[in-house]
């Protein structure tokens, strides 16, 4: 079977990946955010693991990942809300944290669970492709997980090459070289570094994240990209108004 990221590339354009923070704004959250998000027409959902250093975290995610630790969340209790995930969610889910976590909880029993509970892919901003390659890559494969590469404007060619050559799934385009959340529109320079990576026709289909946080930001990311990734927008919308209502709303003001 095709791993459900390769379907939805497969089967849509403009795709919207919502990410939001596991155990916020409450601890038990996460099920009924990532059912709301599926029925209001997200194609693909990023839970986030809070981690107590987010170094590529904006003040909203940070803050998010604060209050969620605070709530008590782990990803033992994380692994253990997701047990009911694919009796409730059918679209793509990737976990997306740093990579101390994964370590201490430990690689092997990392990916077991994963398998265990549905999980499609992995984005770990901090985990360097060659120790991916070295120690990761196997154990992923065999628990059918997509590891997910992220590149910036500051990433060369011959590096965007090569994360092409070992991706699956999708490839990560960082819109700028700031944090989660801190832009708002689409800045002066990266429309042309948008069609920088579509002209070098990549095999990987790539979607573009940070700063995308409107239906002009998301319209924008589509004509250059498959899709595109928003995150402190939507932890925003869950700290105003979390229920289904708002979750939908939300959503149908993006893909307008």
């Amino acid at each position: 079977m095709d791993n459900r990221i390769d379907q939805v590339f497969k089967e849509k354009k403009d795709i919207l990946n919502v990410y939001f923070t596991a155990g916020y704004p409450n601890l038990d959250d996460t099920i009924q955010i990532a059912r709301s998000l599926e029925k209001a027409g997200a194609d693909m959902l990023e839970i986030g693991m809070p981690f107590s250093d987010p170094v590529a975290d904006g003040p909203t995610i940070q803050e998010s990942s604060q209050r969620a630790l605070e709530n008590g969340m782990s990803i033992k209790q994380l692994f253990e809300q997701l047990q009911s995930l694919r009796s409730e969610v059918s679209i793509p889910v990737l976990l997306m944290g740093y990579v101390n976590p994964v370590i201490q909880f430990g690689i092997d029993r990392f990916c077991e669970k994963c398998q265990e509970v549905g999980i499609d892919g992995l984005i770990i901003p901090d985990l360097p492709m060659q120790a991916y390659l070295d120690n990761y890559s196997s154990k992923f494969k065999s628990a059918g997980i997509h590891n997910i590469f992220l590149i910036s404007p500051n990433t060369s060619e011959e590096r965007i090459k090569q994360i092409d050559e070992k991706s699956g799934g999708f490839i990560y385009v960082v819109s700028s070289s700031s944090i989660t959340g801190a832009k708002s529109g689409v800045q002066e320079g990266q429309v042309e570094y948008y069609k920088r990576i579509e002209s070098m026709q990549l095999n990987t289909p790539s979607l573009i994240g940070f700063g995308i946080s409107d239906h002009e930001t998301f319209s924008t990311a589509c004509t250059y990209a498959s899709g595109a990734i928003i995150g402190s927008a939507f932890i925003k919308q869950l700290k105003e108004n979390p229920s289904d209502e708002g979750i939908r709303g939300f959503v149908e003001k993006i893909k307008g």
